[in-house]
């Protein structure tokens, strides 16, 4: 019976140590990488909005304003405006419809939001030269696409991987140690979009969009290194 203890007990603080060992001798590290992508889709968004001809005479007062522009005649003058700026129809989308507060005694004032996918950040200067601002709300550059979107998340989450393979092993060797086989991979923060700025003016030169013409996208990955010998 006492050798039967005995041996349990050894087999017990044998496991133990075993497990303490494994713990101290791994290393955790997480390894960043940065893509950029040059969109082949922009998605322009531009709302329109009904207006009273008396808020651009110069001198009439808010409570004077009579004569409303209705919805229709301003979707006219835009959809005309793009084509001459060479948009085709089917790529101008209705987003959403919606109406305005309104002051006493005044209609309400429709509006309307359309999706324009483009090819060609170009294609924005040609449109804010033709249109009619007095019934444009807002324009702005919304969602930016590439076909190749999937390929560029794997070039990026293997990028992570590599930083987080280089950073492991310079640290394991300053302590005079080598990398092992691979414990864990974890993905952290799935694929994170970098903020960009955006415009909400109807009058700019598509030159000001440069500091967000194109997809910049962060990833993380974390991995679990063996420490050897």
């Amino acid at each position: 019976m006492k050798v039967k203890v005995l041996l349990i007990v050894v087999a017990v603080m044998a496991a133990f140590a075993l497990r303490a060992q494994d713990c101290g001798r791994y290393i955790d590290v997480t390894g960043t990488a940065e893509v950029e992508i040059v969109p082949d889709r922009i998605h322009y968004l531009i709302e329109i909005r009904e207006y009273f001809e008396e808020e651009f005479d110069g001198k009439s007062k808010p409570e004077e304003y009579r004569t409303k522009v209705p919805l229709q005649q301003i979707e006219q003058g835009l959809r005309q405006s793009l084509a001459d700026a060479g948009i085709a129809q089917e790529a101008i989308r209705t987003q959403e419809v919606g109406d305005n507060w309104r002051r006493q005694g005044q209609d309400f004032l429709l509006s309307k939001q359309f999706d324009i996918t483009l090819t060609d950040f170009r294609q924005i200067d040609e449109i804010v030269e033709r249109i009619d601002t007095r019934g444009i709300n807002t324009m702005r550059i919304g969602e930016l696409e590439n076909d190749d979107m999937l390929a560029y998340h794997q070039k990026g989450k293997i990028a992570a991987l590599h930083a987080a393979q280089r950073k492991a092993t310079y640290l394991v060797e300053a302590l005079g140690k080598h990398l092992g086989d691979v414990l864990i991979i974890e993905e952290l923060g799935g694929n994170s979009v970098m903020p960009f700025a955006q415009s909400n003016v109807v009058a700019v030169d598509a030159a000001s969009f440069d500091s967000f013409r194109t997809i910049k996208r962060s990833y993380q990955m974390r991995v679990r290194f063996e420490i050897v010998d």
